[in-house]
């Protein structure tokens, strides 16, 4: 055989050499290391290897297809082999290999295509089900789910895949199999009848971003087909969404991992069934239930026992769905779809905006409340923006503002005081309370004696109680962390309350109340707190009415009032719900009134950007994630309309390599930070260049340039409020406080950056934290171990003495200064220390586990850490 020019030419001729010989048995393992040679490239070179399989004669072609498969099954689920096997075979495209072969290379070849989560070679798919469909054999169910997702996936796949998808519909299951949910939905299906089936098919047509008049009439007469009263059973289904796949597809080279998102199909189905959720009837304040418009209610003369028995069977109190439990479902499932996937994104927005869409829709307190509680946990922009919509017009049919239905919307969730409640199930008792930012479930039995676990009789007698009030504790969690997070934001709100509509939505309100009681108000211009069932002064006199009521904030006190505050709230052992007695305050420094114009203090740092994407978005802040590719982005912004300002962040891409500096996707891996500046609401955008370069506005035809404001001219409050927000960001998501990054990231080009902010002088956030250290330490276990030292705990272990940063939790060692790698866990548990002020420092935590450590080191037995020592 000739020799073939390239690069490649003396790799592929093994391969040529035992195919010319017909020699299986070293073919598929020389294939396999040729594939991994040419990272699944076969073309060049490596075409000759496929034309030389293509020409060899059918028996040989079918049996190595089926050695090929069994390999396939032999490998590791996920490895390289698999995917070089499935790649390999997806280049034969010629169709002498699927016609006239023996039935068991033509099911091999459709069960490893099956295993991909596309496939563009749209020909092959059609050829394979046209020899299967034309012996009369239906296909399988994995190969059907391969074709509608490339039906879907392929550019023109519709023209090409479409008339297929239509001919099989009648013979294939309704929904793609390997999705928790779709095969619970699928078995549930079997034993359903035709009514049933009709209603998910119609889900499946769900292809518009909302559903126009005719599909909704076709979904509301589904509805009735199986009876609303059984569409619980769809939200059982929508509560097995996001579960793992049960059964993997293989994950492409150069692509994101397919078994982490939703299968095409399946997510337009999913939009379906939330339609239809959305027109279930809604129980009135009388308990009955709003009847649909254009839908007549059933003459009970004309009913035929067939139906009366399938009503019967169908409206099972089970399955019932109330609009508080569609609503939880909806608001839970929002969430799920937005879980980001590394390269790729959230995993499906469209099913995550189809569920707000049916939020928005249900006229009920639940749904409101989940509308209300996405505003603080959806980040998403286009999903954001339809919550925000729907929350809007809501207010405005309400004649309500949107920071007051907000604060409406807030259930009570069974809670009959502030942070309590009692439910009698048969003779059992339990006790839901709110202790700090959680709530606790506790049970007594009928002699009244406090037990551990949920009584035998509950779980038999009131299984479906339970069932609820286990539910509305998670409930409970998620909304108190929500109402934290947007209390947290008031203090740039501008708010005043009427003294009893505050006492009434925050101070006396069940849920809400047991943040707000943990809080300070000024309640006209006098500064109070809550302590013993009542508002108090800072003297502890009681005050029992007002007018108006504002949210206290230290940037507008003296420093004595900050420090009485702070004992006030000790001595009556009171931690708040975050920082705002010993809240950062962040005043203008000389060298910002020097700048004018622009603030440094947060400049020349390395984040880690997805991190920081993140961050921003829950603080309110609008950010566009930099690609290293020729096109500008905006700087991070948080509009205060309030204020009429426009505060921004000015960032960059750092680093030009791919793969090093980026993510597979191109997304730069990490910033580096600039200047803070402020511009009034309404000016033009300024952006850059991803990849770095001076800042510019863009200016529209008649457009004039915008200075960016003295920092002398912004409110105290809003400078303080933007620079903490920019502390957290760098706090959290620079390099120099991951442990791991001692040699400097790649090729160490950080080891400076990482020295200078892993051991440097403490910023804001870390001499608050240094302050509240200097009280708690005299309190541990491990106190006479201890000291406080400059930007350092010192801590004198058995073995070495060592120094734990306070800024960024990085630890050195005797002797010589030695950096000690202890890598936290994921969430750090704070060491005893009694009485916290507040909630919500994790470096605070990670400080006070490492201390009790390594004070304790000759008990260590982590073999990381002992290697170390």
């Amino acid at each position: 055989m000739a020799r073939t020019p390239g690069r490649f030419a003396d790799e592929v001729r093994p391969a040529l050499d035992l195919i010319t010989a017909q020699r299986l048995d070293g073919l598929v393992p020389e294939l396999l290391r040729l594939a991994a040679v040419v990272e699944d490239h076969w073309g060049w070179e490596a075409a000759h290897v496929v034309r030389a399989l293509h020409s060899a004669d059918q028996p040989f072609r079918s049996a190595l297809v089926r050695e090929l498969a069994a390999r396939y099954h032999a490998a590791s689920a996920g490895s390289a082999d698999q995917r070089h096997i499935v790649v390999l075979l997806g280049n034969f495209r010629a169709a002498d290999l699927v016609v006239d072969q023996p039935l068991d290379t033509r099911e091999a070849l459709m069960e490893l295509a099956a295993q991909q989560e596309v496939n563009y070679d749209t020909g092959h798919l059609v050829r394979l089900a046209e020899s299967a469909l034309t012996e009369g054999r239906p296909l399988p169910a994995l190969f059907v789910a391969l074709i509608r997702r490339s039906c879907l996936m392929v550019w023109q796949g519709s023209k090409e895949l479409g008339p297929l998808v239509e001919r099989i519909a009648p013979t294939s299951p309704v929904l793609n199999p390997g999705e928790a949910w779709a095969d619970r939905a699928l078995a549930d299906l079997a034993d359903l009848g035709e009514d049933w089936r009709g209603l998910v098919a119609h889900a499946t047509t769900a292809n518009s971003a909302r559903p126009n008049a005719k599909w909704e009439r076709t979904g509301r007469a589904l509805i009735d087909a199986v009876g609303a009263g059984s569409m619980g059973r769809v939200l059982e289904w929508l509560h097995l969404v996001g579960r793992p796949r049960t059964v993997p597809l293989l994950p492409a080279q150069y692509a994101g991992d397919p078994n982490a998102g939703f299968d095409p199909y399946n997510a337009t189905a999913l939009r379906g069934l939330i339609w239809l959720l959305s027109f279930l009837p809604v129980p009135t304040d009388s308990g009955t239930v709003t009847q649909d418009p254009g839908t007549a209610a059933q003459d009970p003369a004309s009913a035929t026992p067939a139906a009366d028995a399938t009503a019967a069977t169908t409206n099972d109190p089970a399955l019932t769905p109330t609009p508080t439990t569609t609503a939880r479902t909806l608001g839970t499932l929002t969430e799920t779809a937005l879980r980001r996937v590394p390269g790729v994104g959230p995993v499906n927005p469209k099913v995550a905006n189809a569920a707000v869409n049916a939020l928005a829709r249900i006229e009920h307190p639940s749904a409101l409340a989940e509308l209300a509680r996405l505003t603080t946990r959806v980040t998403y922009k286009g999903t954001l923006k339809i919550v925000d919509a729907a929350l809007d017009t809501r207010a405005q049919a309400l004649g309500l503002s949107r920071e007051e239905i907000e604060e409406l919307a807030v259930p009570a969730y069974g809670l009959t005081g502030v942070g309590h409640a009692e439910h009698h199930l048969g003779e059992a008792k339990a006790l839901l309370r709110v202790q700090g930012g959680k709530s606790v479930l506790t049970w007594s039995n009928a002699s009244g004696k406090t037990v551990k676990a949920v009584p035998a009789a509950v779980r038999r007698d009131h299984a479906d109680e339970l069932k609820e009030l286990k539910a509305a504790v998670k409930d409970i969690d998620k909304m108190l962390s929500a109402q934290s997070e947007r209390l947290d934001r008031q203090f740039l709100a501008r708010r005043t309350w009427p003294y009893a509509a505050w006492r009434e939505r925050y101070l006396d309100h069940p849920l809400v109340g047991t943040l707000a009681r943990r809080l300070l108000w000024t309640v006209d211009g006098t500064p109070v707190g809550f302590a013993d069932g009542e508002l108090r002064t800072l003297a502890d006199t009681p005050v029992t009415e007002g007018r108006e009521v504002t949210v206290w904030h230290p940037v507008d006190q003296e420093p004595a009032a900050i420090a009485a505050w702070r004992d006030w709230l000790e001595r009556h052992g009171i931690t708040q719900p975050f920082k705002q007695a010993h809240r950062e305050v962040y005043l203008l420094t000389d060298a910002e009134r020097a700048t004018g114009s622009y603030s440094n203090r947060f400049a020349a740092h390395i984040l880690r950007q997805h991190q920081f994407h993140s961050l921003t978005a829950i603080r309110g802040w609008r950010n566009k994630l930099r690609l290293c590719v020729d096109d500008e982005a905006p700087p991070a912004t948080r509009d205060l309309p309030e204020w009429g300002l426009r505060a921004e962040y000015w960032v960059a891409g750092d680093g030009m390599e791919y793969g090093t500096d980026t993510t597979e996707s191109g997304s730069f891996l990490r910033l580096r930070t600039d200047q803070v500046r402020f511009y009034p609401i309404d000016a033009p955008q300024n952006s850059a260049h991803c990849c770095g370069g001076e800042y510019r506005m863009w200016l529209h035809q008649g457009e004039d340039p915008v200075a960016a404001l003295p920092l002398t001219e912004i409110p105290p409050l809003v400078l303080s409020e933007v620079l903490r927000d920019v502390d957290l960001f760098v706090g959290v998501a620079s390099v120099g406080n991951d442990p791991t990054w001692q040699d400097g990231g790649p090729e160490g080009r950080y080891r400076d950056y990482w020295t200078s902010y892993g051991f440097g002088e403490l910023n804001q956030t870390a001499e608050t934290r240094r302050a509240l250290l200097e009280r708690l330490i005299p309190r541990l276990a491990i106190a006479d171990r201890c000291h406080l030292e400059g930007r350092f705990l010192h801590i004198k272990g058995e073995l070495h003495t060592y120094k734990v940063h306070l800024g960024s939790g990085n630890i050195l060692r005797t002797p010589n200064d030695q950096y000690l790698c202890i890598v936290p866990k994921s969430a750090a548990a704070t060491p005893d220390s009694g009485y916290l002020p507040f909630e919500g420092d994790r470096m605070l935590a990670v400080i006070l586990s490492k201390a009790t450590l390594l004070a304790a080191d000759t008990k260590i037995t982590d073999p990381t850490i002992l290697s170390q020592l």
